[in-house]
């Protein structure tokens, strides 16, 4: 207890972490409970069993299968997708200094600022005029613009303190713009990308209101949106209801830690440079 009084970025921590797994321990002890136990003994007793039948309904019920393959291509098309478009940008922003770069800065954040609530309509009468209504496409490009914005604002800053005295030398040695991208400047660049995958494909899978109203059949609905629609229904049970959330948050929790080595590494370069 003295150690963490010493040290309050310690304490900060250890706060930060137990408030994070807390409501999820209570939500994963409430999936595996039966309903009457549930109503008996209250959210925060502990099971005496292992129940299943609240997992494996709400599997059955909204096709979980099918929304999870849904959530992986849309957030990982979207992830690499952004990326890229977030590279280009940025090099030629950052690196190639073009005209009225500060206005173009501030053109991408403002875009990555407006509300979503502004976009449905028009992007909902823009998908319908290109034929892209309900398709998983229409959502990749949609998520892969709003991601990209703020990635090439990131970006810019990051490649605005380039070295020129690399660029030139590699433009002396007779390398064109596109080999000084992807030989000097992605490679030198690769902990940012790799923190920025993780951002998107984070945030797109637990994006919900475009998917929602872009995505009305059930064969092209996310996890998220399987989820909101799944609350809505009445006979909805306490147990099932935190067996979806549980399998709504699981993923992601998997990709955050599968990928911790690459956002942590990332944030360290970032933060010696």
């Amino acid at each position: 207890m003295t150690a963490l009084r010493r040290y309050p970025v310690l304490l900060a921590l250890c706060l930060g972490a137990l408030f994070m797994v807390v409501p999820f321990l209570i939500v994963t002890m409430n999936a595996i409970k039966s309903p009457a136990e549930y109503s008996q003994n209250g959210p925060l007793s502990l099971p005496h069993g292992l129940y299943l039948d609240g997992l494996k309904d709400f599997w059955q019920r909204v096709d979980y299968s099918r929304k999870l393959v849904n959530s992986v291509v849309v957030s990982g098309s979207v992830a690499v997708l952004a990326a890229a478009l977030s590279v280009l940008n940025a090099y030629a922003i950052g690196i190639g200094r073009i005209r009225g770069r500060t206005w173009v800065l501030a053109f991408f954040v403002l875009a990555n600022m407006l509300p979503q609530e502004a976009l449905v309509y028009p992007l909902y009468y823009l998908s319908k005029q290109a034929g892209l209504y309900d398709t998983r496409l229409s959502v990749i490009i949609v998520f892969t613009v709003i991601q990209s914005a703020f990635g090439t604002y990131l970006l810019s800053s990051v490649l605005g303190q380039f070295p020129r005295e690399i660029v030139e030398a590699a433009r002396i040695d007779g390398a064109n713009k596109w080999q000084i991208l992807v030989r000097i400047v992605v490679p030198v660049s690769r902990p940012t990308l790799g923190v920025l995958l993780v951002f998107f494909f984070i945030w797109t899978w637990n994006e919900f209101l475009l998917p929602l109203v872009m995505l009305v059949s059930n064969d092209n609905q996310t996890v998220s949106v399987a989820l909101g629609v799944l609350q809505g229904q009445r006979l909805m049970d306490a147990t099932m209801t935190n067996a979806a959330a549980l399998l709504g948050v699981l993923p992601a929790i998997v990709f955050f830690l599968v990928f911790q080595r690459t956002l942590t590494r990332g944030i360290a370069v970032g933060a010696v440079k």
